[in-house]
């Protein structure tokens, strides 16, 4: 019997656009699979949706709030249908990058010193000595991100806009300069080392990561053979440390500039990573000799609940 598949995607989260994207793209590689797929754009009513549909599994292409934080997973526990990716208690942790942060470092992760703090306290004054990062806690793609650079007089203004729709928790960190390396992790193993290079020399931000040419890839990053595999096994250690399944996506940062401190940190790890072919995940995969219609075909046949 064909299995039947509902693709989760759109949402109601800031990163709508990115999920429908992903969502479409796994839903035709899916297809051509042989699977029958329900094409689902979450909305409020998604479990009365679900419930009518009675798909054999969910391939949860969903990405932010409510997507990856443990919201939609807890929907599909409830209604005993499989899913893919993480369960409830890692989703929500990896999408809360300051408690995430507490965890991978107790287990032994390199992270980048900070601290959670109002975006009220971060506008009023700098929260760290420059250069520093700001974010909020729980989004993703880079939306609401400020990189505080040195000799900066004061902090963004921009936290304080009245239509602020980020929240209002923000993570200081430290900047660490050098470049940006992300590997992903399929069950339990990990995949190779990509370096992500912006065209414009800028840093990784909403554009970088998914206008047309805004990104190169390096694959495999080209740094020394030993950083390669710790980069690796700290994907793996981040991955088994916040409980994930199925695949996730780890960002590093590695200061190798000649006068550099050698620092290599973990920033976060991605529970939904995109989902598209030219997405990172994919392109690792794809890399390891797994083509996106095996990738997505694999995730599927992992799909479980009490994840």
């Amino acid at each position: 019997m064909t299995k039947h598949v509902a693709v989760l995607m759109g949402g109601l989260s800031s990163e709508r656009s990115v999920s429908l994207r992903s969502g479409e793209a796994c839903a035709k590689a899916l297809e051509g699979e042989g699977f029958q797929v329900s094409r689902v754009d979450v909305g409020r009513d998604v479990a009365e949706v679900l419930a009518k549909l009675k798909p054999d599994a969910a391939f949860n292409a969903l990405h932010g709030p409510g997507g990856e934080d443990g919201v939609i997973q807890g929907v599909l526990e409830l209604l005993r249908i499989p899913y893919t990716h993480s369960g409830v208690l890692a989703s929500a942790l990896a999408a809360n990058k300051d408690k995430a942060k507490m965890v991978m470092a107790a287990a032994g992760v390199p992270v980048a010193p900070g601290k959670a703090v109002s975006r009220f306290e971060a506008a009023r004054g700098h929260v760290l000595p420059p250069p520093y990062v700001l974010k909020p806690v729980a989004e993703g793609s880079s939306y609401g991100v400020f990189i505080v650079r040195e000799g900066t007089s004061h902090p963004p203004q921009e936290l304080l806009r009245p239509d602020w729709p980020y929240g209002d928790l923000m993570l200081a960190e430290k900047y660490i300069a050098g470049r940006e390396l992300t590997c992903a992790v399929m069950g339990d193993r990990a995949l190779d080392v990509i370096e992500i290079k912006t065209a414009g020399g800028g840093w990784y931000d909403f554009e970088a990561k998914y206008a047309p040419g805004g990104s190169i890839h390096e694959l495999p990053a080209k740094i020394k053979e030993n950083i390669y595999q710790n980069v690796q096994d700290l994907a793996l250690m981040a991955h088994r440390a916040l409980g994930c399944r199925g695949v996730s996506r780890t960002d590093f940062r590695y200061d190798d500039r000649p006068n550099g401190t050698g620092e290599l940190v973990v920033l976060e790890v991605n529970t939904q990573p995109g989902m598209t072919e030219t997405s990172l995940a994919p392109e690792l995969a794809a890399y390891a000799g797994i083509s996106f219609g095996e990738l997505v075909k694999w995730m599927v046949e992992d799909a479980s609940c009490d994840r």
